[in-house]
């Protein structure tokens, strides 16, 4: 698929996270939106899935580590078509499938259960694992908050994973540089992510803007051709990315817009959409 082509699908996944969010009155927009852009360069691109048959055998396995991020996971699964884009409004509501946090047993196309944050990689690591025992071709994916790596299990999953030469699993970190308490960097510094993860014998990509199709395309073809140790994508990102007051801003880290906000919003992702459509 063409990057013009991804980039609009991504603006409609951003105008499912702000609707979906929204109609919960409750959720997390700031990094649902800044990671947008990997969902559906992993899910229209990327990976090997089919939605007509989400539990496939061969299929790639993808686990939302920042599990908080289910608006943006959720609008990528609906854009796919794992399931009806007018259920992402009972997003939080009681009686919904579609919870707080990704539920493997109820929502297809989920592949892990995850909201624990630290936790998610490690069952990702399970599963390349897995993989490499019984001789499976399928690829595992997992996207970390650049917060959420301040959580000591996630280096206990990394020494793993780089011991066992787990080649088949590509760990992506959201490095937006805004946690729920502020600033990455002021709160519990985790720089220099990328040498961190060579450390534990990863191979790192930077990505100078994971925003960018283009530079997320190289980045995933970079990591498919390594052989012998696990990669680490850090891709920079903005928080908030495509909505003007929330771009950048800790305070939309966990909050939903009020009517008046939600108005706002879609009419900056609607010029966002009219732009793209010239081009």
């Amino acid at each position: 698929m063409e990057n013009l082509e991804l980039q609009k699908i991504a603006n409609e996944v951003r105008k499912d996270i702000v609707t979906a969010v929204h109609a919960a009155k409750a959720g997390h927009p700031g990094g649902s939106l800044s990671s947008a852009d990997v969902f559906t360069y992993l899910y229209f691109e990327e990976m090997n899935i089919d939605p007509k048959d989400p539990k496939k055998a061969d299929r790639d396995r993808f686990v939302l580590s920042k599990g908080h991020n289910a608006p943006g996971y959720y609008a990528a699964l609906a854009e796919r078509g794992f399931f009806p884009k007018e259920d992402l409004v009972t997003l939080r509501h009681l009686g919904s499938y579609l919870q707080g946090h990704p539920d493997m047993k109820h929502i297809p196309g989920v592949d892990m259960s995850s909201g624990s944050l630290g936790q998610g990689i490690s069952a990702a690591v399970g599963m390349a694992l897995s993989a490499k025992l019984y001789g499976d071709s399928y690829r595992v994916y997992t996207l970390l908050g650049d917060g959420e790596i301040e959580e000591g299990q996630v280096w206990e999953a990394a020494m793993f994973a780089g011991h066992r030469k787990l080649d088949n699993l590509c760990v992506i970190v959201d490095n937006n540089g805004l946690q729920i308490d502020g600033p990455i960097d002021q709160v519990c510094s985790p720089y220099p992510i990328d040498r961190k993860f060579e450390a534990f014998n990863f191979h790192v990509i930077n990505v100078e803007n994971g925003n960018d199709m283009e530079q997320l395309r190289a980045a995933f073809a970079e990591a498919k051709a390594v052989k012998g140790m696990p990669s680490c994508i850090i891709m920079k990102t903005l928080k908030g990315k495509g909505v003007s007051f929330m771009e950048g801003s800790v305070g939309w880290h966990g909050k939903a817009p009020n009517d008046e906000e939600y108005e706002i919003a879609m009419k900056d992702l609607e010029k966002v959409g009219e732009a793209l459509c010239q081009k």
